[in-house]
């Protein structure tokens, strides 16, 4: 009886392992340190699809952008090829948690909630959150807000931004990104939307002289991102950026897309640590 006992236990065992092991091949493989990026002699790298100047395709099929252009430099860095994965403002995080990409450089404004999930680099760019609406009306309070069918990316920092400032009784839609909701303003689905400074290129070429830039919310610094506890490859990009800095690399990108003076960088920011543990 004991035998039969230990038989079917060891039967039992063994097909639990079987069922297991598909799921144990199937998870990705994360690349956690720059020795382990150089072995495979690639970095993919999680990105916006749809976003420019930060990242976007062209008509030829290539990533490009500000944020592809740093990656790119990072991947000549580390002697490896670069491997873009272009990404939604909703799955930027859970694509680098999950081992789908190994790093971010994804237009990722730095958010103590995010810090939370994920280890930022120090930042290497800057950007402005505003609020954009009709240029014909008259909007200089968040009250004024309150008379629009607004559209935003969830989950994006103009989503917290709107949701935080316009009046309570607001109508805020939530799209899965940047350009849908750009898209829901020039097609008139939307009455004003969320937004970077940047926006306004992109609803320019769509509908010239409508909108402007109404309200300012909240001045951000973007960094990328490495899964937490990840402290070497964390320490690379960050010698990176401070490399970038210095030569005049990063200068020549941000002529390039923003057209503006490096911005001064915070040595710290209130909830964010630049350093991983």
């Amino acid at each position: 009886m004991t035998k039969m006992k230990t038989t079917r236990r060891s039967v039992l065992i063994a097909g639990a392992a079987a069922l297991a092991l598909p799921a144990v091949l199937s998870a990705p493989a994360l690349a956690v340190t720059p020795a382990e990026i150089k072995a495979k002699g690639k970095i993919v790298v999680g990105i916006q699809g749809d976003n420019p100047p930060w990242g976007f395709v062209t008509s030829a099929g290539k990533q490009d952008g500000l944020d592809a252009d740093i990656a790119t430099l990072f991947a000549k860095e580390l002697g490896v090829q670069v491997e873009f994965v272009p990404l939604e403002v909703n799955n930027r995080i859970p694509a680098l948690t999950t081992g789908r990409v190994d790093v971010l450089f994804a237009t990722m404004a730095m958010l103590p909630e995010r810090a939370k999930a994920v280890q930022f680099s120090k930042p290497y760019v800057a950007n402005t959150i505003v609020f954009i609406g009709p240029k014909k009306d008259k909007i200089t309070t968040n009250e004024d807000m309150g008379r629009y069918t607004i559209g935003v990316a969830k989950g994006a920092a103009q989503d917290t931004q709107v949701t935080k400032n316009a009046p309570a009784n607001t109508t805020i839609r939530r799209y899965d990104g940047d350009a849908p909701s750009i898209q829901a303003l020039v097609s008139g689905q939307v009455q004003a939307i969320g937004g970077n400074i940047f926006y306004m290129q992109r609803i320019e070429q769509a509908r010239p002289g409508e909108f402007e830039n109404k309200l300012e919310f909240q001045n951000l610094y973007n960094g990328a991102c490495t899964r937490l506890g990840e402290k070497e490859i964390n320490a690379a990009i960050n010698s990176f950026i401070d490399k970038i800095k210095a030569n005049g690399e990063l200068q020549k990108i941000y002529d390039k897309w923003m057209k503006v003076p490096v911005h001064k960088f915070p040595d710290s920011l209130e909830g964010i640590t630049f350093t991983a543990s």
